[in-house]
Parts: structure tokens; C-alpha cells; sequence
């Protein structure tokens, strides 16, 4: 027999939403914290008023545009005007959060905000001259003059380039991480005087930095790697830890599910800069010993 009251009370519970109004509270100074040190225009909404929405919106299975009607009609009496649904759209999406989760460490929020950054490394191969690698192999051209290596850092958020080397073709691509990655740091340090400074989250870079010392150096600098492990990578005792986890994570269980973790996609932004670069100054360049030492 079924008790129609307490089943009754059950569906009555599915339609209550309860969050706290704690964030009119704390309003300002959530945004002074925010907007602490930020480029381009300030934030206007705080990160908690955000994640709000994101619950109001999750709870009924709404689309964006009613989500901001809801926030238009009910929030009449906010600080600010109410965001638009575009707005809502973006600042969700960044909100590093499993709303669908229950309580614990787990569903604890922590957002992709200005305080980290995640940065792609790469690197690409400049000709400095116009005569074509097939001529030099064909002639036998010992003298070759080569290429020139420029090795870079970017941004994935703000597509900024923070980093950049130039290094002959001879210098391999793993051993220029510990470099980039200590200018990034220090950039950052005398950028922004911040109590807290902005710290780097995660290394994006391809199986050219696939080694034990980078992975090491990544796990003294509590900096998440996201490198490609090499196809026949294997767990050896001798290996890093953290390089292990990865090889395991990547090889024995679902790559694509690691891909979209770390986000390793978006190691495309390198690429988009070398596309410009050659795009704007060409596929080659000229030497002048009497301005470039090597």
C-alpha cells in the first residue's frame, strides 16, 4: 500500500530549490577580490551569484534565454543590472564546478578564474633560407645553414604569448620546458602584486616533452602536466611518479576522457601563433652575421 502523503511530500521536496542569499552579503567584496589585478573590463557579477543561476537553471532543465528571463524578473533588486543570457553562458562555463554532484571534497568549487592559468608549449621550424631541403640532399650540401627553432608559450585563455625562445634545430623541445615554464613564473611574480599570485595550473605540450625530469619538475612546482605520454610508455619503478599516473591514465584507461580532463585540445592555441607569425612574416628569414651571433 502505498503512503500517499509522505509520496506526496517527496515530489513536493523535488521541486525546492535551496541556496543561500549569502552572496548579496558579500556582493562587493567578492567583486573587489575578483577584479583584484584583472585585465580588460571588470567583472560586474560575482562568481557566486553565477553559480546561482547555474543551479536554478540545472534544477528545471532550462534553456539560457529563460534562465535570463527567471533572473530578470526575480532580481529586480540586485546590484547590478541582470546579466544577459550570452553573459550567463560564459561565466558558467567556466565555473569548474559538478553541480550534479552531492556534498563532499569532490563537489568542492573551484573556478578557472584569474588566480590560475593553464599554458600550452610548443614549438616550430623556421627556414633561414629560401633553398629547398631537397636541393641540399641532392648536392650534398654539408654547410647547410638549417633551420632555427622558436619555442613558445601560450595562454589557451587569453591566446597572450608568454614565453618565447630561439634555439638552433639541434636543441631538443623537452629540454626547453624547465626554461619556459621559469619565465612564465617570473613574469607572473612582477606582473601582478597581488597577496596571492596568479599561479600556472596545468602544462599543456605534445610527446616531445614526454621525459622523467619534466615530470619531476611539474611535481616540485605542484603543476599539473599535461603531456602526451609516448605510445609504448610503460609503469617502471624507475619512472616518476607522476609520470606513471599518467602513463596508466593514458595507455591502460580512456584517452579521450584524459584529453578532455586536462583539456589537451586546446594545445591548438601554439599552433593558431606559429599559423600567424608565418602567416605575417613568412617561412623563412635571413641571418646577418653582423647582427645575429650564435
Amino acid at each position: 500500500m502505498i503512503d500517499w502523503p509522505s509520496y506526496s511530500r517527496s515530489l513536493v521536496r523535488r521541486g525546492e530549490i535551496l541556496f543561500s542569499y549569502d552572496f548579496l552579503d558579500m556582493w562587493g567584496s567578492e567583486l573587489v577580490g575578483m577584479n583584484k589585478c584583472k585585465k580588460g573590463k571588470p567583472f560586474v557579477f560575482p562568481n557566486s551569484f553565477i553559480l546561482v543561476i547555474g543551479y536554478i537553471r540545472y534544477s528545471f532543465q532550462l534553456p539560457y534565454r529563460q534562465t535570463q528571463g527567471i533572473i530578470k524578473a526575480t532580481g529586480k533588486r540586485l546590484p547590478s543590472n541582470s546579466p544577459s543570457y550570452g553573459h550567463i553562458y560564459k561565466r558558467i562555463n567556466k565555473l569548474n564546478v559538478d553541480i550534479r554532484g552531492g556534498g563532499g571534497r569532490e563537489n568542492k568549487m573551484t573556478y578557472d578564474d584569474d588566480d590560475y592559468i593553464i599554458i600550452a608549449i610548443d614549438s616550430t621550424g623556421v627556414k633561414v633560407t629560401n633553398r629547398g631541403q631537397w636541393m641540399d640532399k641532392k648536392w650534398n650540401v654539408k654547410n647547410r645553414k638549417g633551420y632555427i627553432k622558436i619555442h613558445v608559450v601560450v595562454n589557451i585563455k587569453t591566446k597572450e604569448i608568454l614565453a618565447l625562445e630561439v634555439t638552433d634545430e639541434k636543441v631538443p623541445d623537452g629540454k626547453m620546458l624547465k626554461t619556459l615554464v621559469d619565465q612564465v613564473s617570473t613574469s607572473l611574480l612582477e606582473k601582478c602584486k597581488k597577496k596571492k599570485p596568479i599561479m600556472i595550473k596545468s602544462v599543456l605540450a605534445d610527446g616531445a616533452h614526454d621525459s622523467n625530469v619534466n615530470f619531476r619538475y611539474l611535481e616540485d612546482k605542484k603543476i599539473k602536466p599535461g603531456i602526451k605520454v609516448r605510445k609504448n610508455s610503460i609503469v617502471s619503478p624507475k619512472n616518476n611518479r607522476l609520470r606513471n599516473k599518467e602513463v596508466l591514465q593514458q595507455t591502460k584507461e580512456d584517452l579521450l576522457k584524459w584529453k578532455k580532463k586536462r583539456k589537451y585540445g586546446h594545445r591548438w592555441m601554439a599552433e593558431t601563433v606559429f599559423s600567424t607569425l608565418k602567416r605575417t612574416f613568412g617561412e623563412y628569414m635571413y641571418l646577418l652575421p653582423s647582427l645575429i651571433t650564435w
